[in-house]
Formats: structure tokens, sequence, C-alpha cells
């Protein structure tokens, strides 16, 4: 299931949300050369967290494979700014399409309950709690992570608490049968957590590269956690959907939408 939008109003102009998204598509443009092969591991390899050069477990000079005769090399200088400039790198077109897509349905009204300011710096938090989360899982890997979604996991952590009950919808498709639902806020967030948390357990442990699960477990805690911290009682107090407000009766919040 894809999330298509929400029905949430936007009381304030997204400058954060869309500031973020914009540094991302030039990160993806001009540091990653939008996924070309050499830039794109260049830039993988440069700026991608790697948590075994972050803690000094892997020695200096040691080539890393990344596959089709592509290698990082573990440099001797600190790699702590790594722990930013990930959050900003992504491994492939749907990486980034996917990430964006996520960030502008929820990272908006987000915004709406803090303002932008403090939304910049919860979502660096948030993605800061997500490498923490991802090294201390593997604390030796020598895997490149990159990608925002662990500090979208956090916005999405935040939301959760703020709007649980406005509506999401969801692009469903089985097979060859494709419709949209709308299911409330707290129902869809739950269960992408859930599923984040079971496959982080599932994976733990493995070699090699895939999806960094407990970044996303991680990033969403934060969220859930520094909203306490982050939001403007009097901005949410503009917004007619924040807490259990929402009008329309719980048990219709499971509906169908449209079918196509």
């Amino acid at each position: 299931m894809i999330p298509i939008k929400d029905d949430n109003p936007q009381i304030l102009f997204p400058f954060a949300t869309l500031t973020i998204v914009f540094l991302n598509l030039v990160s993806w443009i001009f540091l990653q050369g939008m996924g070309s092969g050499n830039g794109l591991a260049a830039s993988v390899c440069q700026y991608g967290l790697i948590s075994g050069e972050l803690l000094g477990l892997v020695p200096a000079g040691t080539q890393l494979p990344l596959g089709a005769g592509v290698s990082c090399v573990i440099g001797d200088a600190s790699s702590w700014y790594t722990t930013v400039t990930s959050m900003f790198m992504h491994g492939g077109w749907m990486h980034i399409i996917g990430n964006m897509w996520f960030l502008w349905i929820f990272g908006n009204n987000v915004e709406d309950s803090m303002g932008p300011s403090r939304f910049v710096l919860f979502y660096l938090l948030c993605g800061l709690a997500a490498a923490a989360f991802q090294v201390a899982a593997d604390p030796a890997s020598r895997i490149p992570m990159v990608g925002a979604s662990g500090a979208i996991g956090g916005v999405m952590g935040a939301y959760i608490l703020l709007y649980p009950r406005v509506h999401v919808h969801m692009l469903f498709i089985l097979v060859f049968y494709i419709t949209t639902i709308a299911v409330p806020a707290f129902l869809m967030l739950g269960y992408w957590f859930l599923v984040q948390l079971l496959s982080g357990f599932s994976t733990y442990g493995s070699e090699g590269g895939g999806v960094a699960f407990w970044a996303h477990v991680g990033g969403f805690v934060a969220g859930v956690v520094l909203i306490f911290f982050f939001r403007d009682k009097q901005l949410l107090d503009k917004h007619p959907y924040h807490g259990w407000r929402q009008k329309s009766s719980p048990t219709r919040n499971w509906h169908r939408v449209n079918k196509r």
C-alpha cells in the first residue's frame, strides 16, 4: 500500500519541508550524478555512513567492495560528518522518490505543529537518532548507509501522535486489482512501524546490504519522544485535526474512497 495524500489542512507554508526536499534533490543531481555508476558509487563511499569506519572498528586502508567492481577505501580521518551527509544521499531513483513523497505527505503538517526552524532541528535530530540505532544494531558493519528514511521515520512518529485520526489515502494494488482506501493515520503509521520492527528482528545479524530497518525504528521512536519538546501549543490550537478531535466517527475511518 502506497500513501497518496492525507485529509489534513496545511496551516503554514512548508518552508522547511520544501527546503529539505530541495537539498535532497540537489545532492542527488550534483553529488550523486542522478544515479550514474561512478557518481553514485563515489557519493555513497564519501558521504554514506559506515558504522565500522565511524567507530574505528575497520582498519584504515581496508577496501569495501560495493559490487560491479566498485569498492570504498576506509580513510584514516574521522568520518563523523557522515551521520549528517548520509541523510541527503540515496541509492537510486525509487529510493529518493519514495522518501521525498513520504516527507511531503507527512512533513508539512508536522512543520505546522512547530514552525520551520524547529522542524529543521527536529528532522536532523531524528536522523541522528536513526543513525545511532543502526550503528548500535551493527557496530562493525562495512556497508554504507544512505537515505533520508530514518529522519522521515521521525516525522511519521510525530505525525501519529499529532494527528492520529486524520485519514491517509492509500493506493492498494493486488495483482490487477487497483483501488484506493482511506485509513486513520494511527493505523497506517502503526502498521508501518510494526513492519520495520519485525523486519529489523528478522534480519538482525545478517550480512550484506539491504534496508536499514533499525534506522527506521530509531527515527520513529525519536520522533515520538521529541515531538513533546518541539511542538508549539499555540500553533496546534489553530489546527482543527490535532489529537483526537477529528469530527468524523471512528467507526467510519476505514472506508473505500475510489475504485478503478
